[in-house]
């Protein structure tokens, strides 16, 4: 697979659009973990009040995704897409304005935010509907980079709110979202093979097929730990290695760019090599880095190692599944995105929570580190219990679709 072939395939500008709206959105979306040490010290919390504070959106996100999978599905994802981010500049501007002055009222915010993680059910149909199934591991893999907003959350936000108070960040976080949203009406445009709308009954027909559901399983471990971890290692390496906000954000950064931009690389393992066997290494490594990952490091430059082995793996994970996803759920895309990404969702918050509920109940985050550990390799198994009739069915059949 040539990347000139790849370029000629869809459409650029709605795949640059798609991954911008999805990265500044996901930006915002974690916004409360990097500014996580600076609200819990005004707000006096405890480690289970940061676990749970910073895992709302996330959940949130989850289960919002499904909401705008349909959207997708009924009204198209530049419609959808339109809407999702007007609403989340609303929101913060209301927040800033009137200000975050309790926990309960962070938490509420918490729940609007979620909003922009719900971007990942447009995004990623968006830019599937316009490429063939023989780059669809790329083309999603790009698109699904966005991830990587939640790296300029980390990097930026605690430094902000050292400067102006992370009240404020709130509301300067609409700025770079109004040119997201800008860009987005401009050139973004909705996919010519857009398959005709159904019943809303005939979406939750696919959730009768074990295909959607072990989709799901997968996806819960590996971006439900990349988007955990993205939302937590603020507040991880402040309370484990004692670093300063913005020190342990730009620790952060670096581990969430790691598992960002291995997604596209997953996602062209798997065009060459095959999902499935790309997934068994992913899960593999995950299981191995998050087992290291539970232990307390001597020193932040280790316990900094040890996460970025394990996002990287997430990362190239959630490229890899992907790939395979559209194959499976062509016409059903964009409920299909909803779906897996709410149990992504969903993932995400099991981790957040029980990284917080660990330290809480322990006063160390081995068992959240372990638990989650556990579940990659639940997932594992379920994979391979799958891999061998999903290669002589849907998946052969692609591939004798795409060599014709």
């Amino acid at each position: 697979m040539s990347f000139a072939k790849f370029a000629k395939a869809g459409h650029a500008p709605t795949l640059f659009s798609s991954f911008l709206y999805f990265d500044l959105s996901f930006m915002v979306w974690v916004l409360l973990g990097p500014l996580g040490v600076a609200i819990a010290g005004d707000l006096k919390l405890d480690a289970a009040q940061k676990g749970l504070m910073v895992a709302i959106p996330v959940l949130s996100g989850a289960f919002l995704r499904v909401l705008a999978g349909l959207a997708v599905d009924r009204f198209g994802p530049k419609m959808t897409g339109l809407v999702l981010q007007l609403i989340v500049l609303a929101g913060l501007l209301f927040a800033w304005l009137v200000g975050v002055h309790s926990y309960d009222s962070v938490l509420m915010l918490g729940i609007l935010l979620g909003v922009a993680g719900a971007s990942f059910a447009v995004a990623l149909p968006m830019a599937s509907r316009w490429y063939p199934p023989e780059h669809q591991g790329l083309a999603l893999g790009i698109a699904g980079a966005g991830n990587s907003g939640t790296a300029l959350a980390a990097l930026f936000a605690p430094g902000l709110a050292q400067a102006f108070g992370w009240n404020n960040v709130i509301g300067l976080a609409a700025a770079p979202l109004a040119i997201a949203f800008v860009i987005f009406l401009v050139f973004a445009k909705d996919p010519p093979n857009r398959a005709a709308p159904k019943p809303l009954s005939g979406y939750f027909k696919i959730l009768g097929t074990r295909d959607a559901w072990m989709l799901m399983l997968l996806y819960s471990v590996t971006f439900g730990g990349f988007v955990g971890l993205s939302s937590s290692l603020t507040i991880y390496f402040n309370s484990e290695y004692a670093l300063t906000p913005v020190v342990a954000g730009f620790f952060t950064a670096g581990c969430v760019f790691a598992g960002s931009f291995s997604r596209p690389v997953g996602g062209w393992f798997a065009d060459k090599f095959g999902g499935l066997r790309t997934l068994t290494v992913v899960y593999v490594l995950a299981i191995g880095g998050l087992t290291l990952a539970s232990f307390a490091w001597p020193s932040a430059w280790v316990a900094l190692a040890v996460i970025l082995f394990s996002m990287v793996a997430l990362g190239a994970g959630n490229g890899a599944i992907f790939q395979i996803a559209p194959q499976r759920f062509r016409d059903e895309i964009g409920v299909v995105t909803g779906l897996v990404g709410m149990t992504g969702g969903i993932g995400g918050f099991y981790l957040a929570s029980t990284l917080g509920l660990s330290k809480q109940v322990t006063g160390t985050f081995q068992l959240g580190f372990l638990g989650f550990a556990c579940l990659a390799l639940v997932a594992l198994a379920a994979l391979t219990a799958v891999s061998a009739k999903w290669r002589t069915t849907w998946l052969a059949r692609q591939t004798s679709l795409a060599q014709a």
